[in-house]
């Protein structure tokens, strides 16, 4: 029915060229509902004005627009004109902006049947208060000037001036954006009861996840202008494939009651022309993705991602780690059959309770310990014995006990530097530098009173940061925190996590937060895997798992913690 191909709209001003659209491309069909998301500024009601035919004069437009095999860039605007709201209709955002504030709702609904159709003026009058009880107004909202209806009956009258002539697509921009609650719900589900009705094909422009999941059968996700991911809303909203997907799903309180919210970390440069548009702001960004311009492609059946990596990446995988304790002569099962992985920029929390094999699963992860069998892959290749933990951009571990994971006797210069010492990275000022900035990320102070302080004169919550600068020193891109939180006070606890959780967001690395505290699990992780007795005995998405546990023992675990 609606078929956009490789459409490109520039605008042009004070010498400069604004790409607002991309070579974006879709097949919309009759009936089905597609939802347009992504940040202000990315090009989705550009792209609905467009469609329309009504952009400003100076926009300049390539590529197609076929609306049932007629290609409506070729037609004149007088022909465009026997389409528009006839065949394609719009909702547009703002009442009150768009709305005549001088006429009343009668005459501009009228005004746009008579215009359209062949209905006389008589007739016109009885068809707007069909259209007004189709969206659930009293007809005598008729007579009644925009100024003196709520946001929510605005919207209700823009629903029915676009349904007016019986549009075969309808397209819905930001329909609640600045609604209440009620308001919101009453809309959403009066667009979705009228799509079922009249099986209008239907594109649902908003930046709001619980619009797009309630009104849609597939997505997708637009960032300055290109189309960076696309297929059904069910499996984009479960299995993210686009680093920009991902951030715009955690930044979505709907979807993430729990968590704390931190949004997209903002670009650190400015992207290229020639590179990916999301490179500047992306947490597995390569060399590659600043000169070469990713094309959206099929990464499954019905699943396509603009991504030179091919989506967001799987960092570390683990498949049938098992080993045992001997103790007293006992055989003490630490790990039975564990498999994990966890992909660039995810946050995984290991929960457990003390001796269910946390601790040793997440040593023999980063190295330091040797399975008796499994398998671990960092990037596609085996891990070895300390092989990633003893290099840039690799595996870094930050134990529990501040007071016993580094020297006390070094002076915090020391203790952070050293990694670089043992590794022979960089020269000396160099490595000082790294230090600095790594105590600057951990919001310590980086001046030479301070570096050249012993770290037992340090408070608990002192070490840990500097335990934590140690790791980040060697720009990890995984970073394995076991119980990191656990010896420290509330407060202290709570400024921890708060750091750990920015740095991870802004600089971007993985992590694995092992810890028996749920509540902490909630605010911080994807993703959660449960242990007990050695063994990972649930998996799955973070609010998934603590809304509806699988296993017997999460959920216990879970009851326990309500």
């Amino acid at each position: 029915m609606l078929k956009v191909e490789n459409l490109s709209i520039t605008y042009s001003g004070d010498g400069q060229e604004t790409h607002a659209v991309s070579e974006v491309s879709f097949i919309l069909e009759q009936g089905q509902s597609m939802g347009i998301i992504g940040e202000s500024g990315s090009g989705k009601t550009t792209l609905g004005l467009a469609i329309m035919g009504i952009l400003r004069p100076t926009a300049k437009i390539t590529g197609t627009i076929e609306y049932n095999k007629i290609n409506l860039r070729e037609l004149s605007q007088r022909q465009l004109d026997m389409y528009r709201w006839k065949h394609i209709a719009m909702v547009f955002q703002n009442g009150l902006d768009i709305l005549n504030p001088l006429m009343t709702v009668n005459e501009q609904i009228k005004e746009c049947i008579i215009r359209h159709t062949k209905i006389k003026s008589h007739d016109a009058d009885s068809r707007v208060k069909e259209l007004l009880g189709q969206v659930g107004l009293d007809t005598s909202v008729a007579d009644s000037l925009p100024h003196q209806l709520s946001g929510g009956m605005r919207q209700k009258v823009l629903i029915a001036m676009a349904l007016a002539c019986d549009p075969k697509v309808l397209i819905v921009d930001e329909p609640t954006s600045s609604l209440d609650a009620v308001s919101k719900e009453e809309i959403i589900e009066l667009l979705a009861y009228l799509q079922h009705q009249k099986r209008f094909a239907m594109i649902v422009i908003s930046h709001d996840f619980s619009v797009i999941t309630r009104l849609t059968d597939k997505m997708c996700v637009m960032y300055r202008g290109h189309i960076l991911e696309e297929g059904l809303t069910r499996d984009i909203l479960e299995n993210p494939l686009h680093p920009y997907t991902r951030g715009l799903i955690n930044s979505s309180p709907s979807l993430n009651p729990y968590q704390d919210l931190w949004g997209i970390p903002r670009a650190s440069e400015a992207a290229t022309e020639e590179g990916c548009s999301f490179y500047p702001r992306c947490n597995q960004k390569e060399d590659i993705c600043k000169s070469q311009k990713p094309k959206l492609k099929y990464a499954s059946l019905e699943r396509k991602v603009a991504c030179n990596q091919g989506g967001i990446i799987t960092l570390l995988k683990a498949r049938g780690i098992n080993k045992t304790y001997s103790f007293k002569g006992n055989k003490i099962c630490a790990c039975k059959d564990c498999h994990m992985s966890i992909r660039a920029g995810e946050i995984i929390a290991l929960i457990g309770q003390s001796g269910s094999g946390k601790t040793t699963l997440a040593s023999i992860l980063s190295g330091y310990l040797e399975p008796e069998s499994g398998n671990i892959e960092f990037l596609g290749q085996t891990i070895k014995q300390h092989e990633f933990t003893s290099q840039l951009r690799g595996i870094q571990m930050v134990f529990q006990d501040p007071f016993s994971s580094i020297n006390k006797q070094f002076t915090v210069l020391q203790a952070v530097k050293e990694p670089l010492d043992i590794l022979k990275l960089y020269n000396t000022d160099e490595r000082t530098a790294m230090v600095k900035q790594a105590l600057a990320d951990v919001e310590l102070a980086c001046d030479n009173t301070f570096l050249n302080r012993r770290c037992f004169t340090l408070s608990g919550g002192q070490r840990q940061r500097v335990a934590i600068a140690r790791s980040l020193v060697l720009k990890p891109r995984l970073l394995i925190a076991d119980e990191i939180s656990s010896m420290l006070d509330p407060s202290t606890q709570a400024n921890i996590l708060r750091l750990l959780k920015g740095l991870q967001n802004a600089l971007g690395f993985s992590m694995i937060y092992i810890t028996h505290d749920l509540d902490i699990a909630r605010k911080i992780a994807d993703k959660l895997y449960i242990m007990h007795k050695g063994e990972i005995v649930e998996t799955g998405p973070a609010r998934k798992v603590f809304d509806n546990p699988k296993s017997e023992y999460a959920r216990k675990l879970i009851s326990k913690n309500s």
